[in-house]
């Protein structure tokens, strides 16, 4: 398969920095609806630096969801720090919003994006991928609805119609990854850098995770439009563990 070259350009080019979305969104019940949040969600702001908020508010109480609950990569992979990006464009979209939060239980939502590396990078190679991280704080059983509903929404969307052909999906449990989770591997028809058509294909794939009541979905890309490495999956899903499991402890 023939991918755009990584050493393309040098990483002078800063990456994009938006305004971090804070609320939540949608209807907590059966029917996910997607809309706006209810009376009672709360939101929250990523924090810059890492804080140690309460995991385990009143209902109807502020959340506040910390830089530290996020993904830290081992050096070996880090290529930026997190910055804060809108939830609304960090979710990934396949055949509808399968992932949008949907959800009345939502408390808070805040979401990061990240620039990462293959271990034996020269410092001069532009990044391998990138992780846009969104996490979700719950309340009651809203974390495993969540799940639930993502897993239905996904295994209906084994593939849908885009620009340049058809994108596949494919999704399967990750075993003995947070209190349980989700890995979904997408396909699409490769592109070059200036979207024309290219050979091959390219993958994504985005993680799901619950730990307790907190839920993160990551979506790993790899960088303009070439593929992920499916190998450091276990590693990114790893290090989103660690963040909610150290928040929430």
């Amino acid at each position: 398969m023939r991918t755009p070259s990584r050493r393309r350009r040098m990483l002078g080019v800063p990456l994009l920095v938006t305004a971090l979305l804070a609320g939540a969104c949608g209807d907590g019940g059966e029917d996910d609806g997607g809309g706006d949040a209810g009376p009672g969600a709360t939101s929250a702001a990523a924090a810059p630096t890492a804080a140690t908020p309460s995991a385990s508010q009143s209902s109807g109480g502020r959340v506040t969801i910390p830089k530290s609950a996020f993904a830290d990569l081992p050096p070996e992979l880090r290529k930026s720090d997190a910055q804060p990006m809108e939830v609304t464009d960090a979710l990934p979209g396949l055949c509808d919003q399968e992932f949008r939060s949907g959800g009345r239980s939502v408390t808070a939502s805040a979401a990061m994006t990240s620039a990462y590396k293959q271990p034996k990078d020269p410092p001069e190679n532009v990044p391998y991928g990138t992780l846009h991280q969104t996490v979700f704080a719950f309340e009651g059983t809203g974390a495993a609805d969540y799940l639930r509903r993502v897993r239905g929404a996904v295994a209906d969307c084994r593939s849908f119609q885009a620009s340049g052909g058809t994108v596949t999906v494919r999704s399967q449990p990750m075993a003995g990854t947070g209190d349980e989770a989700l890995l979904v591997t997408v396909s699409r028809p490769a592109t070059g850098l200036d979207g024309s058509p290219a050979e091959g294909r390219t993958t994504s794939q985005i993680l799901v995770i619950r730990v307790a009541d907190a839920v993160t979905v990551v979506h790993d890309q790899g960088w303009e439009g070439t593929s992920n490495d499916p190998g450091l999956a276990d590693d990114v899903a790893r290090a989103a563990v660690r963040g909610l499991d150290s928040w929430q402890r």
